[in-house]
């Protein structure tokens, strides 16, 4: 496929700017989806649509961006309404099973709807003839119906980066119908794993009785394809950070401070679907059981801010300060510390030393569209050593099969792995991490946007529809 320039669109943009005497300075923002697409467009060029502030358009240039960026303005009612409620309230939960959490408003629907035009006013402005319209994520499913009705004759490419619920789930949706026939009305969409991608055909074919044939949905005289593969990261960029001397000495430093422990390490935005207060209470448990561990283990738990204006989150952030206070108070002994929490941003320069300072990463989200956290923990490990523990219900568990699997929802499963991992020789270790290492450098971003602009690939054959 001939490709001119790339479209990207996202409710998060690259970058926060800055209007200062000076002139225009961008500071990039923390998050998944930036961090995966932002070397795509920085090697495609185009223009990067997004929610932010100041309103208005960006022009890029070789140093320091090649593409443009071009952020919508949104009023205060419309943030509340399309993200604070009906992506976080509703979407956000569904998609990740937590159904007790859904709350549906039909104000916030609408006020979706109208944000989602706002976003295709602004593409099919910025489209030209040969530019790939390629929209992310679920806050803006809508988009492309939007486009549609404006008779554009782009490509629509759409990537779902959080897990497709089961058919069952999502037809508790009120305005299914409306958000899956958008979503057919893309050339493209795509899922991280066949799990999630077989979930979103199963649900057309029940609500929308779209047919299936080969790799493709065929809905209102259109034709879809449907493919699974999972987002890279950028294996090179992380590896060479790794072995940087500014890394190697933040290393030491914290090798230092924590006098030689073991280091268990967890890494997370603040959110309910991430498993950490599962993973507190494991440690709990674990110090409990085994209290020869004690004083021999240190559990570090880095906690990114996230959507403090979210009252769950507000919530869980309590939850968590609270369970740290009483773990560490019972446990440690004025010296040893068994639980280090830290609640702040972090640069990728920093975590990059964590993973590499880090004998063994918990990567035990209760559920996960994919998780770039454990792809970046394998990448820096330069000794090929540490043990990395899997969520079963991470996304990524399909691709990095030599971690250890554990069932975060059991404490007593959690502690049983992290003996395990502790306990397991630096030959295993190293056959487990090159393998997993040699996987993700293999499938990196850029293997992935090739697959996706090429559509080289089909999701795997349906022996069952």
């Amino acid at each position: 496929m001939s490709v001119q320039r790339l479209i990207i669109m996202s409710n998060r943009g690259p970058y926060h700017i800055h209007v200062t005497k000076q002139g225009i300075k961008r500071e990039k923002t923390v998050g998944g989806l930036v961090t995966s697409i932002l070397p795509m467009v920085e090697r495609w060029g185009g223009v990067w649509i997004s929610w932010g502030e100041p309103e208005g358009r960006y022009p890029g240039s070789a140093k320091p961006l090649n593409f443009d960026l071009h952020y919508i303005g949104l009023t205060p009612e419309e943030l509340q309404g399309y993200y604070l409620g009906l992506a976080n309230n509703a979407l956000w939960p569904l998609c990740h099973y937590f159904l007790g959490r859904v709350h549906y408003d039909n104000s916030q629907w609408q006020m979706y709807q109208q944000v989602n035009r706002k976003f295709a006013k602004v593409a099919l402005e910025e489209a030209q003839a040969g530019d790939l319209i390629w929209v992310h994520d679920y806050h803006l499913a809508c988009v492309p119906q939007y486009l549609r009705e404006a008779q554009t004759s782009n490509r629509i490419v759409f990537f779902w980066h959080i897990p497709f619920p089961a058919a069952e789930l999502f037809r508790t949706l009120p305005w299914r119908r409306p958000f899956l026939e958008s979503l057919l009305a893309c050339d493209l969409i795509g899922f991280h794993v066949p799990e999630f991608a077989e979930n979103f055909i199963e649900t057309a074919i029940e609500v929308l009785d779209a047919q299936f044939k080969g790799s493709s949905l065929e809905y209102g005289g259109r034709t879809t394809q449907i493919i699974a593969r999972p987002i890279g990261i950028d294996y090179v960029g992380v590896a060479k950070q790794a072995q940087s001397s500014i890394t190697e000495k933040r290393v030491r430093g914290l090798r230092k401070t924590l006098n030689g422990q073991k280091i268990i390490l967890g890494v997370e935005r603040m959110d309910y679907t991430k498993g950490i207060v599962e993973r507190l209470q494991a440690m709990e448990y674990l110090l409990e059981h085994h209290p020869e561990l004690r004083r021999s283990i240190t559990l570090v738990q880095l906690v990114t801010p996230s959507r403090a204006d979210v009252e769950a989150y507000r919530q869980r952030k309590r939850e968590i300060d609270e369970m740290v206070g009483r773990i560490n108070g019972r446990f440690s002994d004025g010296i040893w510390v068994p639980i280090r929490y830290q609640y702040r941003s972090f640069s990728p320069a920093e975590l990059v030393a964590y993973y590499r300072a880090a004998d063994i990463a918990l990567v035990t989200p209760l559920r996960d569209g994919l998780n770039l956290v454990a792809k970046e923990y394998v990448a820096s490990r330069t000794q090929t050593d540490g043990v990395l523990i899997l969520s079963e219900f991470a996304g990524v568990a399909r691709q990095l099969l030599e971690a250890l699997m554990v069932n975060p929802y059991s404490s007593e499963d959690m502690a049983g792995i992290i003996v395990q991992a502790l306990q397991m020789p630096k030959d295993e270790q190293r056959k487990r991490m090159q393998a997993m290492q040699d996987r993700i450098k293999r499938e990196d971003i850029n293997w992935w946007a090739e697959e996706f602009l090429n559509q080289k690939v089909c999701l795997e054959d349906r022996k069952d529809l």
